[in-house]
């Protein structure tokens, strides 16, 4: 940017439209479904088909979490490898999406709440690219990451969400990267590929929050440890689950829900997703 003129310009290229940008929570899963072609991996191709061209992606990505709120500004974010113990051929890939400081700059001028900064070192985790990159393969759409100030609680990153609402009025696409229900520790292996296979307290709480986000009980949502003991098991750390707290925040109250991806994996997880407009 080389000046306040030309951020005005920038600014003024973003023009409000009668249509809403629509918005999504994405069960992102293993960062293998960045490589492999699966039903998960190519539902995400078909959604970026299915909605319309974003002018730039900012995802709120479960692996960045910081002390305070901050948002990627540089050029040409790096492809982050935030992983271990995986195949070379993830490694390999490199998604090299450009990054756009000015937009950067806009949306921390939306949040008025907290200060947000603008960060150059971080680029783009696996919470991001491997999703993106399967719905824009080109890589020649900007993508952006909001951090998740770990420090807050759910009603935070929902109130916060709520100040994002601008951006889908100028096409910009909001993804929410994590999964509803998410326990690393008690993934059962050798149910791995067992279709929709959950425990118990994974069904329970798979359901309830479905019913949750269906009803527009955001409230109830938001204070997930009281909808059942089972929430615990479900979310024993909230990195995953808070990037749905932005998504139900920026929902219109005439959007319905759309699901997809609707399966439970391993025993502990959720793929689940949900689109808004």
């Amino acid at each position: 940017m080389s000046g306040l003129g030309a951020f005005k310009k920038y600014t003024d290229s973003l023009e409000e439209t009668d249509q809403l940008m629509p918005v999504l929570f994405i069960g992102h899963g293993s960062p293998m479904n960045g490589i492999e072609d699966n039903q998960f991996s190519l539902r995400w191709e078909r959604l970026g088909r299915e909605i319309p061209q974003p002018k730039a992606v900012l995802v709120v990505s479960a692996h960045w979490l910081t002390r305070g709120t901050h948002i990627t500004a540089m050029e040409k974010p790096q492809t982050i490898h935030d992983f271990g113990g995986f195949p070379q051929a993830l490694f390999d890939v490199q998604y090299p999406a450009p990054g756009d400081p000015n937009m950067a700059i806009e949306t921390r001028s939306l949040i008025k709440s907290v200060s947000v900064g603008l960060d150059h070192d971080w680029g783009l985790d696996h919470g991001a690219w491997t999703v993106v990159r399967r719905m824009y393969p080109k890589a020649d759409i900007p993508v952006l990451q909001l951090s998740i100030d770990f420090s807050k609680p759910a009603e935070y990153h929902y109130n916060l969400g709520k100040e994002l609402m601008e951006l889908r009025k100028k096409g910009v696409l909001i993804i929410g990267s994590g999964n509803m229900v998410h326990n690393l520790r008690m993934i059962d292996w050798q149910n791995m590929h067992t279709d929709n296979y959950g425990y118990d307290w994974a069904v329970e709480m798979h359901h309830l929050f479905k019913e949750k986000i269906r009803s527009g009980d955001h409230r109830a949502l938001i204070n997930y440890q009281k909808l059942s003991p089972a929430a615990q098991l479900a979310v024993p750390t909230p990195d995953h689950y808070y990037p749905l707290m932005y998504i139900l925040a920026l929902q219109n109250k005439q959007e319905e829900p759309v699901f997809f991806n609707d399966k439970l994996v391993a025993g502990s997880l959720n793929m689940t997703s949900v689109r808004f407009g």
